[in-house]
């Protein structure tokens, strides 16, 4: 189960735009969909997207409502560039470059969404001899 559905979408766009906009194709809303999910991953890989967004069979543990507006304003922004019928161009694309914006500051740590689990990483193993050690030169003395 995504994290949202097209159902969902109707925060964000009319039913009938997007049924003009896709001539009542669903497949394009659920590609859309897909697509804009992938896109927000790219961008919070150092949390645990599992329980963020879920899996095709299991729904996600974390219920953040402003995660699911972030990807129903990407999902819109791809709905959008097939054909922007009744809608305003600008809003949307405004919409989905301030989306970007935020994903990019919770990837920089700028700001620290509330309740998101961070990735598990106690138990990657590591390649014997993978790894990192240095030296140096001794000190050089000098003498005049």
């Amino acid at each position: 189960m995504p994290i949202i559905t097209t159902s969902d979408l109707s925060t964000h766009i009319y039913a009938e735009v997007i049924n003009e906009i896709t001539r009542a194709d669903s497949t394009l809303v659920t590609k859309a969909i897909d697509t804009a999910i992938q896109e927000t991953k790219m961008y919070l890989s150092r949390y645990d997207l599992v329980q963020l967004f879920g899996t095709d069979t299991v729904a996600p543990t974390i219920q953040d409502e402003h995660l699911k507006s972030l990807v129903k304003d990407i999902t819109c922004w791809h709905l959008i560039r097939l054909a922007n019928v009744n809608v305003h161009y600008d809003v949307f694309k405004n919409a989905y470059k301030d989306a970007i914006k935020t994903l990019k500051a919770i990837m920089k740590d700028n700001v620290a969404p509330d309740g998101w689990p961070y990735k598990d990483t106690s138990t990657e193993s590591f390649i014997e001899g993978s790894s990192i050690s240095w030296q140096s030169q001794q000190k050089r003395e000098n003498y005049f």
